[in-house]
């Protein structure tokens, strides 16, 4: 009789989908809210990295569009030229008389050099008007008309109810800091002196960096025009990163030496008459301000001298020089003051300006019936795919069939689901 061992036999694996259920005891709960949790957890993983990368995919869709409708402008728009001016008669005297003191002169009235006016195509929300290049930050996008939510998908946007760059002026643009591509997202590493080159269909405009400046969402004050013969850039986004708490402006202007384009008089909202906006003139559709006057007419608020042309809502001017200050963020420039006080109309400013920014959670109620149906079509294809894999035995057939419409499908999920999330949360 042979005393070798007999040999020991293994049980034979049962696979996955041949094992019986198990009991729905407490393990089975606490298994079941672990893996919800794990797969909850991978979504928002993959949320945020939407969030910080493929908003740029739709960004550089709208920005290689936006070129080419911009090159399609240049092609077709007719020469950039000055309208003619008229410049008013010489007050002419008779040779060899004697000019009587008591008798009455008729001198012309005293007036500011004129500007030209140019006609540019028309203009509507969503069209391209512009390329900013901001060398120091490396940022070279296309600038899109409009600052609401959609615009600034596709760019940093220019406000409306601002003059257009090269215009005499405060022009303003508006950009996000860490999502759709993120085009200021360095902005606040600017510093005084950098060049802001901005090309539009006059031509190239360089402007030269003045100043930045930390403020609530509500200080409209900033994009405000304070000097109507000074052309300026005002560029705005979202501060802290990743928050909508606060705005980071920067401030700079027309550095004329550098610029070869034609700089003009204001067009506001794009030649369209301005709504709602309340100003002393008898005509409500006269709403660009001539920039050769130093004054706007208004009986709101009243700003004092300032340095780089920008202003609090409360309408108190913020003056630099070479102070410190009460931790506003402001930097300290040396520029000349302007003399006269000049007065702003605050209703003006603010009537009917736009700022994407300030959109709060759920603000797009549109979005929640596409969110709604972009998440049971994420259920159906899941269920589809489990079901799959449970008639053929195998977890990765489900898993090859379903992974490409999963993707897809998440895509489009997260696109909605951002909707109603605050800009740059």
């Amino acid at each position: 009789m042979s005393d070798a061992p007999s040999p020991v036999s293994h049980p034979q694996r049962v696979r996955k989908f041949d094992r019986p259920s198990p009991p729905h005891d407490w393990r089975w709960w606490v298994g079941s809210v672990g893996r919800t949790l794990i797969a909850v957890g991978v979504l928002m993983f993959g949320f945020v990295a939407y969030q910080l990368w493929g908003t740029g995919i739709e960004t550089a869709r709208a920005q290689s569009s936006l070129e080419k409708e911009f090159e399609e402008l240049q092609t077709n728009a007719p020469p950039i030229t000055p309208a003619p001016t008229t410049t008013p008669p010489a007050p002419t005297t008779t040779s060899g008389t004697v000019p009587d003191d008591t008798a009455p002169v008729d001198t012309a009235p005293i007036t500011a050099p004129s500007v030209p006016e140019v006609e540019l195509p028309p203009i509507t929300e969503g069209d391209p008007i512009a390329r900013i290049e901001i060398p120091r930050i490396g940022v070279g996008k296309w600038v899109v008309a409009g600052v609401e939510k959609d615009h600034l998908k596709q760019g940093p946007g220019h406000y409306p109810e601002t003059p257009l760059p090269g215009q005499l002026g405060n022009s303003a643009i508006a950009g996000h800091r860490t999502t759709f591509g993120q085009p200021f997202f360095d902005i606040d590493k600017l510093q005084v002196g950098d060049e802001i080159v901005v090309t539009t269909l006059a031509g190239r405009f360089v402007y030269r960096v003045t100043g930045q400046e930390i403020v609530s969402p509500s200080d409209y004050q900033v994009i405000a025009t304070t000097d109507p013969t000074v052309a300026t850039l005002t560029l705005t986004s979202c501060h802290p990163k990743y928050t909508a708490r606060q705005r980071i402006i920067i401030y700079s202007e027309l550095d004329a030496d550098a610029t070869d384009g034609l700089v003009s008089e204001a067009t506001i909202n794009y030649g369209r008459p301005l709504e709602g906006v309340g100003t002393n003139d008898p005509d409500p559709t006269n709403t660009v301000v001539d920039p050769t006057t130093t004054s706007v007419d208004t009986t709101t608020t009243s700003v004092g001298p300032t340095t780089t042309g920008r202003a609090s809502a409360d309408g108190d001017a913020e003056t630099d020089g070479d102070t410190e200050t009460d931790g506003a963020g402001i930097m300290p420039i040396d520029d000349p003051t302007i003399d006269d006080p000049i007065e702003v109309d605050e209703q003006q400013v603010s009537a009917g300006i736009a700022d994407a920014f300030s959109d709060g959670w759920f603000s797009d109620p549109g979005a929640n019936s596409q969110v709604l149906l972009w998440g049971l079509v994420l259920a159906a294809i899941g269920i589809l795919s489990y079901l799959l894999s449970r008639k053929v035995k195998r977890d990765w057939v489900g898993l090859l069939v379903g992974i490409g419409p999963f993707i897809v499908t998440l895509y489009f999920f997260f696109q909605n689901v951002n909707r109603l999330l605050p800009p740059n949360l």
